[in-house]
């Protein structure tokens, strides 16, 4: 317990699923808790739930694809708790699915690209800047299962995922004698509003519902809180050898 102690956590995508379940962790293991998000009341409540446990927190309104939000985002941290030291860059979107190669659009690419990797990127612009000032710190990207193989139907969103995998490597080659870590965490099926909106929810039993589970070798989908787990674990001192590694949070659906 405590594994944050002292430290200051930058969540963006904070205000549901993974992200909400990853603020809430870092607090319990003792981080001061910055949340970023697009939903304003959303990431107020995520907010007053950590306040009202005891724990430190401040909900920031952002869109990750604006660079502007992200600059004062992260200087807006810092002047407030006088440093960053982890940043999980977890905002995304899932786009369209079920839509072959040679039926995409521009729109759709940019709508996914903006969000997906041009807000990672960003992101670690000014983040790391920031972790430099203080002797270091750990950045985590919500990447995907779909980071390491491909689905038909979401060319895209897999090409957003591969590419926030590509970021991390490189990030993390770049900054690995500075001391600031640089991982990705790939998620299987978890239970989130975007994963029920792309396969459906627990009460329509669809049959995308029933093939994503099925892919499972565990045979059941993941909960936000065991991502969370994970990600509190490549930014805790035990992950301290751990640098540009994507750990697989599958239920096993790439052993296959």
């Amino acid at each position: 317990m405590n594994s944050m102690y002292g430290k200051v956590a930058l969540i963006t995508g904070a205000t549901s699923g993974i992200g909400k379940a990853s603020a809430i962790e870092f607090s319990k293991q003792g981080a001061t808790v910055v949340l970023a998000g697009r939903r304003e009341s959303e990431g107020e409540a995520v907010t007053k739930e950590i306040r009202d446990a005891g724990g430190e927190a401040m909900f920031i309104k952002t869109d990750v694809a604006d660079e502007e939000q992200i600059k004062a985002l992260v200087e807006k941290t810092v002047a407030t708790y006088g440093r960053l030291d982890v940043a999980f860059n977890n905002a995304g979107v899932e786009g369209e699915f079920n839509i072959k190669t040679a039926e995409q659009t521009v729109e759709h690419y940019q709508q996914v690209f903006d969000i997906n990797v041009k807000g990672v990127l960003l992101s670690m612009k000014h983040e790391i800047p920031a972790m430099l000032e203080h002797g270091g710190g750990a950045i985590i990207n919500t990447a995907s299962v779909v980071g390491s193989i491909g689905i038909a139907g979401a060319g895209v969103y897999v090409a957003s995922k591969h590419a926030v995998l590509g970021l991390t490597k490189t990030a993390a080659l770049e900054y690995a004698q500075q001391k600031i870590r640089v991982n990705a965490i790939s998620p299987g099926g978890i239970e989130t509003e975007m994963f029920q909106r792309a396969a459906g929810t627990p009460e329509e039993k669809s049959q995308g519902r029933q093939y994503f589970t099925s892919l499972h070798p565990v045979g059941r989908l993941g909960t936000p809180e065991e991502i969370a787990n994970a990600v509190v674990f490549l930014a805790s001192p035990g992950a301290s050898f751990i640098t540009g590694a994507n750990l697989l949070a599958d239920g096993g659906w790439t052993v296959q």
